[in-house]
């Protein structure tokens, strides 16, 4: 059995039951060639179905979900002519949450999708894959499974057991410099035709155009999201990006802590006191953003929180600010049991109601998307007495007032800044179905922990 040289493929299959010859031609022979150059090379009627895949692509909505439009394609693709039984695209990604996202259609089965989070070294599996090769070469690889054995490449046993015959991986450099692939495999005995080939090649410059300009607005779209939050984020990108253009909101505010986050620091290296504060924010945001809140800035050892209201119900936003502090107190106690052997992390939590004004504050090229005003600043200083009176939660007057749970009075106390006392409350007692409900998640989490 011979192999595949940049010419081509040559000699013919020996274990099928008969001897089937070979592609003549390798798609490293027509992956320079020009678009104008594939087409004249093509009998009409394929030159037409590919011309029309083309059209299609670059005139599809480009709103459809990313399963939607690889499922189409493929079934374009098949349509056309090429014999296509799997197809896949993967893309480097520049997000908080993962490395790397990977598209997979299976004929008669779909599409899945599948994220990848790589560590500080590049994973095996992604130096053992055709992808990582491509990437070095930025050539085609091209797999010829009956003269491949498994240990060439990662996936061959995989490609292999599900009958592939043929198998190519296209490299795409995109305009950000990060990697983008596409993969075409074919059960066929012989393989892609040389006509198949030219097709695919024809095909990829449009792919990546396509794939290079969603890649891109994701990207934007996320890091965007991640670091300015989800409202902020849509208004930006509708285009409210110039200095001073502002937006107010009523709503109820969450202003937290962490108590003597320098006594924390000075026990603890740059890196440690990193880690601190995303052990904090783990406990403060997710019963934030499971009760439809939006943490809007976070401010060193803390965070700001709003809560809008909703149609559905009256009082709805300053119920749901009241849950999540609660939760919140309830993560860092159950965070503090399960790390005895760490200084415990005390916080402090404000909610007041009020008016948020945020858009965009700064100089010249160089502007902040952030939160200003009276009730903001209110918000803070209320925060600022968790510790004096030795509360952990703090509610003020005109909080107090858009909420349907009871409440008790602690006084009356200055606040920096402002010319009259502000009355300050502490929540009264919660409802026994939502205690219980802490008290069994407090215990999941401890069994959890004991079973680690």
């Amino acid at each position: 059995m011979t192999g595949m040289t940049e010419e081509g493929f040559t000699g013919s299959i020996g274990d099928v039951g008969q001897q089937i010859a070979r592609p003549v031609v390798s798609g490293l022979t027509v992956s320079g060639m020009s678009m104008p150059d594939l087409l004249a090379g093509m009998p009409s009627d394929r030159a037409r179905k590919a011309v029309d895949l083309v059209d299609w692509l670059m005139r599809s909505d480009r709103r459809t979900a990313s399963k939607s439009l690889i499922e189409e394609l493929c079934e374009r693709m098949i349509e056309a002519g090429l014999p296509l039984d799997r197809y896949a695209s993967s893309t480097s990604m520049v997000t908080a949450e993962h490395d790397a996202v990977g598209r997979y259609w299976v004929r008669g089965e779909g599409v899945t999708e599948t994220v990848y989070v790589q560590t500080e070294e590049q994973a095996p599996e992604y130096l053992a894959s055709p992808y990582y090769l491509a990437a070095q070469t930025q050539q085609w690889v091209e797999v010829w499974l009956p003269d491949t054995s498994d240990d060439r490449f990662g996936i061959v046993k995989s490609l292999r057991d599900r009958g592939i015959t043929h198998y190519i991986c296209v490299p795409i450099l995109l305009t950000n410099g990060a990697n983008a692939w596409v993969t075409f495999a074919t059960r066929q005995q012989t393989g892609f035709s040389k006509l198949d080939l030219m097709t695919i090649a024809f095909w990829i410059p449009p792919l990546t155009t396509r794939i290079d300009a969603r890649l891109g607005w994701s990207t934007l779209d996320k890091l965007l999201r991640t670091y300015v939050g989800d409202e902020p984020h849509r208004a930006i990108l509708a285009g409210r990006a110039k200095r001073g253009q502002v937006s107010t909101i009523r709503a109820a505010m969450l202003v937290a802590d962490l108590r003597d986050s320098t006594g924390h620091m000075a026990e603890l290296s740059a890196v440690q006191a990193v880690d601190l504060f995303n052990d904090l924010f783990d406990c403060l945001v997710p019963p934030v953003e499971e009760r439809r809140g939006e943490v809007l800035k976070y401010l060193g050892d803390g965070l700001l929180a709003v809560f809008r209201e909703t149609k559905e119900r009256s009082c709805d936003a300053s119920d749901r600010a009241l849950e999540s502090a609660e939760a919140a107190l309830d993560a860092v106690d159950a965070f503090n049991r399960l790390h005895p052997d760490r200084r415990p992390m005390e916080i402090g939590i404000a909610l007041h109601y009020g008016e948020v004004a945020y858009g965009n504050v700064g100089s010249g090229l160089r502007l902040d998307f952030t939160v200003i005003g009276r009730d903001v600043a209110l918000a803070s200083r209320i925060a600022s007495m968790n510790a004096k009176l030795s509360q952990p939660l703090l509610l003020s007057a005109a909080f107090v007032n858009h909420m349907r749970r009871g409440a008790e009075q602690i006084g009356l106390f200055p606040a920096r800044g402002f010319t009259e006392k502000v009355e300050i409350f502490r929540p009264g007692p919660r409802p026994l179905l939502v205690a219980a409900e802490a008290i069994a998640r407090d215990d999941d989490r401890q069994m959890t922990a004991d079973h680690v």
